[in-house]
């Protein structure tokens, strides 16, 4: 493997091309990262590089490497996290391991620039990899707000690590901007997840329902909850309230996804297994893949407090409910029915989406052609020693 890539980075050195490695420990980030790899790949000036960590190599998550694969992705380097515990010390020592195999994966690859999305605290350690072996990273959604989550002081974090910044609409670019960056090194691309409804072939229903193994219902919830990592309880209490209200929706099919590895992810997806445990209207799954946005188009509304009911779920026309603290703050649209996580309120938030009471389907967050645009400016960037020196701009952000 060795030879193999000393003799691929020769290649790319003669022909010029600029090496982009790109990131990816999740279904979080996956699904928005798949159009930008597919062209990155085929960009004339560009060469694909591709580094797997996080719960796509763990067991307990549906071991989804495999699905990266099977999409026609050569994986360049594997980084285990052994994510086999959610406490304080758990994470940390997932993510030093994340952080010491980052740095050796980007020794033996030699990027010229390290390419992530979002705000997990794995993808804060890939940063910190890059920061160390002298990578210039750009990072794709900047700027965004989310009261309710450490994501929040995450994604900041990486604002300040990063050199390049691909945010997903003006708001988030005039608060990059107004954290220091340059105007010049930050663009607005609009979301990368869009694509896949623009580009990917429509599923067919009896594919879809072959994938996610029954029948679809008259009546279909997509439920995904995550921890609020902010609160004292991580957010017990309000996913407690969201299964509350769902206990009495026996005429609706609920398609639930699990929780990702946050602090009390696990707890978290023991209280999912108990609540589907005997009820034949529930569907519980580790990830759903290729599946998750083709069945986000034909359900009736999508349930939880996921972005992608802020960001993805308009422009396939499906009211969302988001429920609590989690997304506070962040950018939705009119079809974002905001709700207090308490029983009655998430029923009545239901009813409403499941009726169409919504105020339209604009979505703030583009148009489905994101990944010509992240194209573009990595073939634009700056070369590696420039991107790498950092000015403080104290400027005031463009149109403020």
């Amino acid at each position: 493997m060795l030879r193999r890539a000393a003799y691929s980075f020769i290649m790319e050195e003669r022909l010029g091309k600029r090496r982009i490695c790109v990131a990816t420990s999740g279904r979080a980030d996956y699904g928005l990262l798949t159009w930008p790899m597919r062209d990155i790949a085929a960009a004339g000036g560009l060469s694909l590089q591709l580094l797997v960590t996080g719960t796509h190599l763990e067991e307990g998550h549906g071991m989804t490497v495999g699905g990266i694969e099977a999409d026609g992705f050569a994986v360049d380097a594997r980084v285990p996290m052994d994510l086999t515990a959610d406490d304080p010390a758990g994470l940390a020592r997932s993510s030093a391991a994340c952080l010491t195999g980052a740095v050796e994966a980007l020794e033996r690859l030699q990027p010229d620039i390290l390419m992530l999305l979002g705000d997990r605290f794995e993808t804060l350690a890939l940063a910190q990899a890059a920061m160390l072996t002298g990578v210039p990273v750009a990072h794709i959604g900047g700027g965004d707000v989310t009261e309710g989550a450490i994501d929040e002081g995450i994604r900041h974090a990486l604002t300040k690590l990063s050199h390049l910044h691909l945010v997903t609409h003006e708001d988030a670019a005039r608060r990059v901007i107004r954290m220091g960056e340059a105007p010049d090194r930050v663009h607005v691309v609009g979301n990368p997840g869009l694509d896949m409804l623009t580009r990917a072939p429509a599923m067919a229903r009896d594919a879809l329902e072959a994938r996610l193994g029954r029948p679809l219902g008259a009546k279909n919830l997509l439920v995904t909850f995550h921890p609020v990592t902010t609160l004292p309880d991580k957010g017990r209490s309000e996913l407690d309230a969201l299964l509350k209200a769902l206990e009495p929706m026996g005429d609706a099919t609920l398609w639930i996804t699990r929780a990702n590895a946050d602090p009390g992810g696990m707890a978290f997806n023991a209280a999912f297994e108990a609540f589907a445990r005997g009820r034949s209207n529930v569907s519980l799954h580790d990830a759903l893949g290729p599946a998750y946005l083709p069945l986000l188009a034909v359900c009736d509304a999508v349930v939880g407090n996921s972005s992608s009911g802020l960001a993805e779920a308009p422009s396939v026309r499906t009211p969302t409910v988001d429920i609590g603290l989690r997304q506070a703050g962040r950018l939705a649209g009119p079809s974002v029915i905001r709700c207090a996580a308490e029983p009655a309120p998430i029923c009545a938030a239901i009813a409403r989406a499941m009726a169409g009471e919504v105020g339209g389907f604009d979505n703030p967050y583009g148009d489905g052609q994101s990944s010509a645009r992240i194209v573009q400016a990595l073939i634009s960037a700056p070369p590696r020693d420039i991107l790498l020196r950092k000015r403080f701009f104290d400027g005031e952000p463009p149109h403020a």
